[in-house]
């Protein structure tokens, strides 16, 4: 996890991103916990109810490729590794979390911060013209 990401770290498909301040683990429970916060977050169309359900669409950029494995409590050394207990996705600082394009500004930032605390690791909003600077 030591290094900045040099891939996978500007907005590629959305207008607006969430991007990893800081490295560590986001468990598969985590990354699907924070896209239904921002799933919910966006068809209501923000804070206010309206009728017409609002669109935009969301990105996952980031895919729990690694095993973490335990064993049982009380068990002897050998015997082989433990089985997978959780599946997990190492995160970089720098790496785009998540993407969404069809909403607004305000929409999409609140939408993130929903998103952010649901994740283990800091975050920062991004969009495609601040991607475009650097």
């Amino acid at each position: 996890m030591s290094g900045k990401a040099t891939r996978g770290n500007t907005v590629a498909f959305g207008e607006y991103a969430l991007q990893a301040t800081e490295c560590g683990w986001v468990t598969a429970r985590q990354i699907e916990a924070a896209r239904v916060a921002m799933t919910r977050h966006v068809k209501r169309g923000g804070k206010i109810w309206i009728r017409i359900l609002r669109g935009g669409k969301i990105w996952i950029r980031i895919f729990p490729h690694k095993s973490v494995t335990r064993k049982p409590a009380e068990t002897r050394m050998g015997k082989g590794k433990g089985a997978p207990e959780e599946w997990v996705a190492v995160i970089k600082p720098g790496v785009v979390l998540y993407e969404i394009e069809g909403v607004s500004k305000e929409i999409a930032k609140e939408a993130f911060t929903l998103a952010a605390h649901k994740l283990p690791i800091g975050t920062q909003f991004l969009s495609r013209e601040m991607s475009d600077e650097n």
